[in-house]
This record gives structure tokens, sequence and C-alpha cells, in this order.
């Protein structure tokens, strides 16, 4: 437990967590927030549930197969637009692409042919043509969203045909270990939770198989605790160079593909769901397996997360709970910024940029970052962070410039005249100077509303008879 939190916003947290255990009769839950980096409240309710507890995380599982296939992605071994069959040969889903695997794009089923494979023993798909049939393809690729665990069966095949070594020897040895969850593994290790269903109509319980699904193991096999999902919690906030750039992590949560017409609040990026919430984007996973239901939703605008691990087939509806949890927080307790102080150092040649520019008639501003970066703020939707590319352009990083190039445009004295920013043109002033503006600028220049008295004094446009 932490005192980070006001006593009234950890009552609020617990008395929340306790009514959706009591309600949702899950045998145990356990949730936890973090904020700043680190957890600052964790709680238990029910029978032995502390933040050290195992319990199975189902398909929060792969979320971590996406962060190993990213890693793979930003050294060069594969791009996310490759087919899979080009590291991957001997599938029937060969021509998937790699993107719309992690996106669930790919039109692949949603589940593996045979018995359900959440119940049954890997050992009835050994090998991995089992884990799709023959009639592989449901949707045309790339046309829509269709969740498919055989797809990321495939992904973490993947990941062990090119590091050499099982998947779940990576996920050790290149997430877990840098991030010290050392509670966390695919199969289960004491102290942790059995699995129960719960039944529907009365107060008693059936225990649920703990299965080994094999192939199937990248879609939903890990275990973990509270403890260890919030140090993963943590590093999908802010990235870990140990393990992936901040960059890459965001490229994870940005949407992927278009939701159902009826869903808009909520999408899919890569190996992350969405999730728009009372103005709020969050972004994770959601994971079920037989006993067991878990959700990791973090914040970044907030820099807030929240955990929550139950032991209960169905009945507890933990992705609400956990978005419940963290509105608490940002509600009660808003982020704090950090202290405003001045630039360390500026490059002389970025601050001459700061200030007012002008795309025609509409204003912007310019601010340069200590960092390099640069801000164009706007009043209205245009507005972008770019950052620098290491040969004296910028790159848009978000909204409508989003990989679109700044330049700076100089004269024959070497003086920028103006910006061009993916051919908007930004001069110091509106349209000036004219030689730089597309299609010219009216000689005649700025006029009062005079103008519109006699037309023939109206300029360059023609307005007939």
């Amino acid at each position: 437990m932490s005192d980070d939190l006001l006593p009234e916003t950890r009552r609020a947290l617990r008395h929340r967590l306790a009514t959706a255990q009591v309600e949702g009769r899950a045998p145990s839950a356990v949730a936890a927030v973090v904020r700043d980096g680190r957890p600052v409240w964790t709680q238990g309710w029910g029978e032995d549930a502390d933040g050290d507890r195992q319990y199975r995380i189902g398909s929060i599982s792969k979320t971590f197969v996406t962060v190993l296939v990213m890693r793979l992605r930003d050294e060069g071994l594969i791009s996310l637009t490759d087919p899979l069959g080009a590291h991957l040969p001997g599938t029937v889903a060969g021509d998937a692409l790699i993107r719309d695997l992690l996106a669930h794009t790919a039109g692949l089923p949603a589940e593996s042919p045979g018995p359900w494979w959440e119940r049954t023993a890997g050992t009835l798909r050994p090998a991995l043509g089992d884990v799709l049939g023959p009639d592989h393809q449901v949707h045309p690729a790339g046309e829509r969203h269709h969740y498919s665990n055989p797809g990321f069966a495939l992904l973490g095949a993947l990941v062990e045909k090119l590091r050499g070594q099982d998947w779940g020897t990576v996920l050790r040895q290149e997430i877990l270990e840098p991030l010290g969850m050392s509670r966390t593994s695919l199969r289960p290790v004491a102290p942790h939770a059995s699995g129960w269903a719960v039944h529907p109509h009365a107060d008693v319980l059936l225990p649920e198989p703990l299965t080994d699904t094999g192939r199937m193991g990248p879609a939903g096999q890990i275990w973990s605790t509270a403890d260890d999902l919030s140090r993963f919690a943590a590093f999908l906030l802010a990235g870990d160079d140990r393990v992936l750039g901040a960059e890459s992590v965001d490229r994870m949560r940005m949407p992927s593909s278009a939701p159902a017409a009826a869903s808009w609040d909520s999408g899919y990026g890569l190996g992350m769901q969405l999730l728009r919430r009372d103005g709020r984007l969050l972004s994770g996973h959601t994971g079920s397996m037989p006993g067991f239901v878990a959700t990791v939703w973090t914040s970044p605008d907030d820099d807030l997360a929240t955990v929550v691990l139950a032991n209960c087939t169905s009945g507890l509806p933990v992705p609400t709970v956990a978005a419940d949890l963290l509105e608490l927080v940002a509600s009660r307790e808003p982020r704090i910024p950090a202290p405003w102080t001045p630039l360390p150092t500026v490059d002389p040649e970025l601050l001459a940029l700061a200030g007012h520019w002008y795309w025609g008639p509409s204003a912007y501003v310019l601010k340069p970052r200590a960092d390099g970066w640069l801000e164009l703020i706007s009043g209205g939707p245009r507005g972008a962070r770019l950052r620098p590319d290491g040969n004296g352009e910028w790159v848009g990083t978000n909204g409508y410039f989003d990989g679109e190039r700044l330049r700076l445009i100089r004269d024959a004295d070497g003086a920028v005249t103006h910006l061009d920013l993916g051919t908007f043109v930004f001069t110091r002033q509106p349209y000036d100077p004219p030689d730089v503006i597309p299609g010219g600028v009216d000689p005649a220049g700025w006029r009062g509303s005079d103008v519109r008295a006699d037309p023939a004094r109206a300029g360059g446009v023609d307005l007939g008879e």
C-alpha cells in the first residue's frame, strides 16, 4: 500500500473494487494503480488476494508478443509490411502481412480448429500447421478488424524462428528480466490463484482446467501478478529503451483499423485495444481464460494506468472496473505538471524561428523545444509536433501533418524566407513575401471594405459584367 494517494481516494478505489468483487461474485480480485512510473495503490479483495499472487492474464499476452515483434522491426530484421511467409515459410497464412496479424486485420478465423483451445491441451495441436485449418480466410485481408487468436500463435512462431529460441525464453530475456517481472511465467508458480466458474444462479463454484495451450500460448498463456503488471503498465506509458523505445510503444497504440459502425468508442492498434471513455483515450488490453479475467488500461495523457485481475470465468466486468479506477484517480487527483523551467540551452537558429508564422491569413506560433523538436501551435485542428530528422528538416508526428516534412527555405544570403510543411507555405506576415506564395498575391494588396462598392477596384479578380 502507498500513501501517495489521498485517503479519500484510496477509500473510493477500495470501495469500487470491493463492490465489483461482491456483485461479480469473484472468489478474489486484485487491482493496482500506477502513476509517475510506479504503483501508488494495490488492493486485494477476497480470499488470499494480494499483489504477489499470480493470475492468468489471457489475451494481455498478445501485447507482450507485440512488443517482441516490434523489437524485431526496430532491429531491422522485419518490416511490418512484410508477408509472414517471407520469414516463416510453410504456413497457410504466408500471404498475411505482419502488420495485419498484429492488428487483427488479416482476415483469419477467431479460433483454432478442433475442440476449444482454451480448455484443451496444446498436444492436440502439436504442429504450427494445426493452429489454422484449410478454410483459414474468413474475410478479405486488410478490409476489417476480426479478432484472431491463431494469428498471434503465428506471431509467436515468428519470434521463435528469428530468435532461434522458444517464445517463452525470448519473453523472459527481452521483456521480463529487464523490467524486473520475476513473477510472470507461462505456467503457474505458487502462490497462484485457482480458476473458477461461478454458477449463474447459485453461489457455488466449479474448478476450471489449467491447461498448457502449447502452440496457441502466445494468444493467452501468460500468468502474472498485479505487482508485475504494474511494472509492465509503467513501461506501456513511457517505453523503456532496454525493451522498446517510447516512439515504438506509441506506434502500438495508434489505431490500425476502423471500428465496427456500432463501436466508434473502441478500436485496436498493434496488439493494443483502444477505448474512448469520458473524453479520455485508454490503451491496453483485456484478457480472459477459463477461470480468469484481467485488464490493463493506460492513459498516457494522465500518466496513469490501472490493473485488475480476478479468478472467475465471467461475472466481473474487469474492463469497466479498471476504467472506473483510472477515472476515480484522474478526476479526484488530476496530474500535477512539473514546474516550468527555462531551457538549459537552445540552438540560436531554432530560437530565431520562434514566434508567429502565417499560413495565408491563419496565425500559428512556432515554439522550439530543448530536445530539438518543434511545436507548431494553432487555434484550429492543424497544430503539430515535429521531430528533427538529423538533416536539417523536421517530421510531423501527429494530426494532419503526421509524417509530413518541414523544410526551411532560404534566400541567396542564407536567410530563412519561409517554411514549407508538406507544401503548406508559412511566412512571417500574412501572404508576405508575395513571391513565395503559391498562386501569387494580388499586386494591389490588402484593401478596405469600400472595394465592394467599386468592382473595378477589386484587383486581379475578374467579376464579369
